[in-house]
């Protein structure tokens, strides 16, 4: 069968996790040949031992690491957009993005290199029945506008997800269900450490960056949707995707920025994509398959760091991209009216620049796809790396 999906690992420490997945597929009858894994890493990491692994599984991919990501950039001839990608950040996931948009996969899927498949769940198959999905399913809003994806069993454990905003917190749910046919992101959760920040984390008691509040497999109970017009987290952690909306999911540069801002790459993408969804009529299913999340033991206090210089911004992002963009019709026409609002946006926020910051990056990332695919970005794009 031909490679259709192209599987996005950013990894410096356990790439081998894959051999679980690889064997997951085998399991329960999923075609291997489908796949291409990008693996996506950094100069110091042992590409050889990569690729080996890949050659031992006999999957089909590539080793993208600092340096080969520049040639790469070289030989398309963009080697002005190749800051949109930022040095040793989780964010390089970004850099699948584009050479999942370069070669014509009609799938993504992202997965991090400290988790692992639950073994009762069809990984790969679950995620695409899930983009294949017509049908009813569980649909949950809020008076705050957002829903918490651990909601399922939340008065058990209480727990609310990295990026959830603190204003939205003691919300009012509303369950209902709503009709699905145009299922463009699949968003798996995970058991074992929750992806918390770090202010919710110290507030659990532990100072190792994982919480000791766990989720196990009963804190979930099926798929649901959030409803139009409400925001949840998206952690790119266990996430299937279409091809269509790569130009509304630029993980942002955090990290390598002069604010310091961290942490907020796929929380912010997922707002963007959200956005788009809900102008384009398209939806986000959450909930299965399952991953099991092994976060390694860290100083709470250093991911606190990263993320404190763009708490306040984290609360007003969704508000301001939630009100631009309503009249376009296509994904670009939506990321392009985000980018303006926030590369002009007079903000009163602490490290509001960076948020003028992020919007011509998402300005340039509109261009960077046109540049390799022209004619796939057709709204306007007001501004290139060169400008």
């Amino acid at each position: 069968m031909t490679e259709d999906v192209c599987v996005i690992v950013p990894t410096i420490r356990e790439f081998e996790c894959m051999r679980a997945y690889f064997e997951n597929a085998r399991d329960h009858g999923f075609d291997l040949d489908r796949l291409h894994v990008t693996l996506v890493t950094e100069d110091f990491c042992d590409t050889e031992e990569m690729r080996a692994m890949l050659d031992e599984e006999g999957v089909s991919g590539r080793v993208f690491d600092g340096s080969d990501r520049e040639a790469w950039f070289e030989r398309q001839g963009l080697s002005e957009y190749a800051d949109l990608i930022p040095a040793a950040s989780h964010a390089q996931t970004s850099f699948g993005l584009l050479y999942l948009w370069a070669n014509d996969f009609e799938y993504g899927l992202f997965i991090d290199d400290d988790t692992l498949p639950h073994p009762d769940f069809d990984f790969f198959g679950s995620h695409f029945e899930n983009l294949a999905f017509e049908g009813t399913v569980e649909s949950v809003g809020s008076d705050e506008s957002w829903v918490n994806v651990l909601y399922q069993n939340v008065d058990e454990h209480g727990l609310y997800p990295r990026g959830y905003p603190y204003s939205a917190m003691d919300e009012e749910i509303e369950i209902g269900e709503a009709e699905v046919d145009d299922v463009v992101a699949s968003q798996g959760l995970w058991t074992n450490v929750p992806d918390l920040d770090a202010v919710r984390i110290l507030m659990d008691g532990d100072l190792q960056g994982q919480a000791q509040t766990r989720t196990s497999t009963d804190d979930y109970d099926g798929n649901f949707v959030a409803e139009r017009g409400d925001y949840l987290t998206v952690c790119s952690m266990n996430l299937a995707f279409r091809r269509e909306v790569v130009p509304a999911f630029y993980q942002l540069p955090m990290d390598d920025n002069e604010w310091d801002v961290g942490r907020f790459d796929d929380i912010w993408s997922g707002l963007f994509l959200k956005r788009a969804c809900d102008v384009l009529d398209k939806r986000i299913i959450n909930g299965y398959p399952l991953c099991e999340h092994n976060k390694a033991p860290r100083s709470t206090f250093g991911d606190l760091n990263n993320e404190v210089p763009g708490l306040e911004l984290n609360e007003h992002v969704w508000e301001i991209v939630d009100e631009v963009g309503g009249d376009a019709d296509t994904y670009a026409g939506v990321m392009a009216a985000m980018a303006d609002a926030l590369a002009e946006g007079d903000f009163d926020y602490e490290n509001d620049a960076f948020l003028n910051f992020c919007g011509e990056y998402m300005r340039d990332w509109l261009a960077c796809l046109e540049e390799l695919q022209p004619g796939t970005v057709t709204d306007p794009v007001p501004a290139t790396a060169d400008d």
